[in-house]
């Protein structure tokens, strides 16, 4: 089920209780509105813990990964985002790149990134899961609610009925 909301609305509903994220993202997958409860991991030109989470059920939350803005590499395929799709997660927003972006776009998921690369990254593992990541004048705290669309990517600590 597609969510009804605009994020433009919500800060005109909620004010400052939301936070709006400043990063300039690209929209990649074929799911431009989603929201979900935040998962988050912080990791550097591996994607190991990415695609380890992304293959586990989502529940409708949303992946926030911070790739620390690395272009060199994706952190995202359309391979890790089908098994997304397949696990019920609702989408992911990375500060970092993401490849096979044609694909991407006929995928039921919300990806933003900032950009693409074709090449893969390293499969280490390296990387932490379910801790608060800082970008774009947001913290993002596992277990809050992040909300995006065409106009950007906001953050409320609880669940708003949208």
């Amino acid at each position: 089920m597609t969510p009804n909301f605009s994020t433009a609305d919500l800060i005109d509903d909620h004010g400052d209780t939301l936070r709006s994220c400043t990063t300039q993202f690209r929209q990649f997958g074929g799911r431009a509105v989603f929201s979900g409860r935040i998962r988050t991991i912080r990791c550097h030109e591996d994607n190991g813990l990415v695609k380890e989470v992304l293959n586990t059920p989502g529940d409708g939350a949303v992946l926030v990964v911070d790739g620390g803005g690395s272009l060199r590499t994706a952190l995202m395929g359309d391979m890790i985002a089908a098994a997304a799709v397949d696990n019920g997660w609702s989408g992911a927003v990375i500060l970092g790149a993401v490849r096979d972006t044609r694909a991407l776009g006929g995928l039921d998921l919300g990806v933003k990134a900032l950009g693409s690369n074709p090449r893969k990254s390293l499969k280490d593992g390296a990387g932490r899961l379910d801790v608060p990541v800082s970008f774009g004048d947001v913290t993002f705290v596992p277990g809050e609610w992040l909300y995006s669309d065409e106009d950007g990517v906001v953050v409320n600590a609880e669940e708003i009925g949208v």
